[in-house]
């Protein structure tokens, strides 16, 4: 039996590929070796400031509106421990096994970068629980996106303790019978440790993470639908002609154009109405590098902010260790904990992700409308006493509209807290949630244009292009052509999860060829 894959944290060079993959329990954690130096320095700075009697705020002080409070030597440890108990407030359905792992993995890879002057048993508590699946029940609402994720992290943080619970089987247990089951001991808090551990954006980066994998193949898989709906609705790929896109150089329209003109190279169907008097079509089709092309900007843009996101020291203070002149200057209040950036970011992909359903539900239309489509009505076998796919389209409609309710940007209200001292949040972890909840709307309205695209191509004799044959067959997997009317809601269903988590892209790459992301253009 193979060793595990070990993926080395070191504060630097997380991926959100590996925070996947530790998410899914397919590779375990260590601390890198060069990363333990940096978390000795900080924490280093912290003992001495303790052994100094001097004043920190975060160390040895109160904290938000409290910050002027001074704390006891004696009681350091107990402020610590009250911390995270007040805080563990949060409310709400619990959060997935898979996103409970992003939120330790991220949590405890910002810890590895070094400035966060947290003991090393914290680190090593958090590393044990990765490896062996102690995961902390957590409930989803309760961060404001500044100060960090505060009540969710509270929750983890609990279970470090031997307090709160953890998952098991779908359900919640005292975390107590998991440190016994695994003869382990709940560490002691000690000076900083409670405040690094839930001052920072790991929750709302797990959602977003989750997220990003998603949009990852699904965005691509779009593209594909699209080149399936192209043939079925037999448009012109002149549009995509990479003199247009030169012409106005955007990075994400000359990314889908180009996969357009990969996916539909040497069709059967392009070929034998090249020379049609259709001067052009409708803008969903036609557009459709200009607008999915947009969105793949946005999820480049996602995809950058997470990239530093999850390798960024965001908790306060922050600690720099400078042997050369120690002192209080070593450690700085500032403002990483402030998820602006993550929200904003989830925000406009989000709007992005509902223009792209927008454009896929009016295809659509397109290829159901018998006046346009110059197919049955409906593609219904026989159209009247049958409706087809009509109601496809409503389901579209309908998901699509649960979507919209989401295009509101959540980084838009604030509210203030902590006596005003916290008077301005950014709200990143309900963006983040936000975005996670409408990649599965998403899926939802490309399982239908799939459908029906597909069930489209049934009414043309010649054969697709190679992508989108073997896209249809992957289709026909699950929804075989319509005999007659029949109930699709499961297929629509099985559809959709198989365009988020059904690995289908890589089939269709594996056998016809690697589609563009962008590498060319970005």
């Amino acid at each position: 039996m193979s060793e595990p894959h070990v993926i080395y944290l070191d504060g630097e060079t997380l991926t959100p590929a590996e925070i996947i993959m530790i998410a899914r329990q397919r590779a375990t954690v260590e601390v890198s070796q060069d990363a333990w130096p940096k978390i000795h320095a900080a924490r280093a700075v912290v003992e001495r400031i303790l052994e100094d009697n001097e004043t920190v705020y975060g160390i040895n002080t109160g904290f938000g509106a409290l910050v002027h409070e001074r704390i006891s030597q004696d009681d350091l440890a107990q402020l610590q421990l009250n911390l995270i108990r007040s805080h563990a407030t949060a409310i709400g359905p619990t959060m997935s096994v898979e996103a409970v792992r992003c939120m330790m993995v991220i949590r405890l890879n910002s810890l590895c970068k070094g400035h966060s002057g947290i003991h090393p048993d914290c680190i090593n508590q958090l590393v044990l629980y990765l490896n062996l699946g102690i995961h902390p029940s957590v409930p989803r609402i309760g961060s404001l996106g500044a100060s960090g994720d505060l009540a969710p992290l509270s929750h983890l943080a609990l279970t470090l303790i031997g307090e709160g619970e953890i998952l098991v089987d779908g359900g919640a247990t005292p975390t107590t019978i998991a440190l016994d089951e695994h003869d382990l001991l709940p560490i002691s808090l000690t000076a900083k440790d409670g405040l690094s551990l839930i001052n920072g954006t790991s929750q709302m980066c797990a959602f977003a993470i989750l997220a990003h994998q998603s949009l990852g193949e699904l965005l691509t898989l779009a593209d594909v639908i699209l080149a399936t709906s192209m043939e079925a609705r037999k448009c012109s790929l002149t549009p995509s002609n990479p003199q247009v896109h030169l012409a106005r150089p955007h990075p994400g329209q000359q990314t889908v154009a180009h996969r357009l003109n990969t996916l539909l190279a040497e069709s059967p169907i392009m070929e034998s109405h090249a020379e049609c008097d259709r001067v052009q079509d409708p803008y969903s089709f036609r557009c459709a590098p200009q607008v999915h092309g947009a969105i793949w900007e946005s999820y480049r843009r996602l995809d950058d902010m997470l990239r530093i996101e999850i390798n960024s020291a965001t908790d306060n203070p922050l600690i720099f260790p400078n042997p050369s002149d120690p002192g209080v200057n070593e450690v700085l209040s500032q403002g990483n904990f402030h998820g602006e950036i993550v929200a904003m970011v989830c925000d406009g992909m989000t709007l992005g992700i509902f223009e792209l359903g927008s454009i896929s539900e009016r295809r659509m239309d397109q290829m159901l409308d018998p006046s346009r489509s110059e197919m049955p009505a409906f593609l219904a076998k026989n159209s009247g006493l049958e409706s087809g796919l009509m109601i496809v389209q409503y389901v579209a409609g309908a998901s699509l509209s649960e979507l919209h309710g989401r295009t509101g940007p959540r980084t838009a209200f604030s509210t203030s807290t902590s006596a005003g001292q916290e008077d301005h949040v950014s709200m990143g972890a309900t963006s983040a949630w936000n975005l996670l909840e409408a990649t599965q709307h998403l899926a939802e309205i490309l399982a239908c244009e799939s459908l029906i695209a597909c069930e489209a191509l049934e009414h043309e004799a010649l054969e697709p292009a190679a992508h989108v044959r073997g896209f249809k067959n992957l289709v026909r997997t699950i929804a075989p052509p319509l005999d007659e009317d029949r109930s699709t809601s499961k297929e629509l269903i099985e559809l959709s999860h198989h365009l988020q988590h059904g690995g289908w892209l890589a089939r269709l790459e594996a056998e016809y060829g690697r589609l563009s992301r962008g590498e060319d253009f970005f």
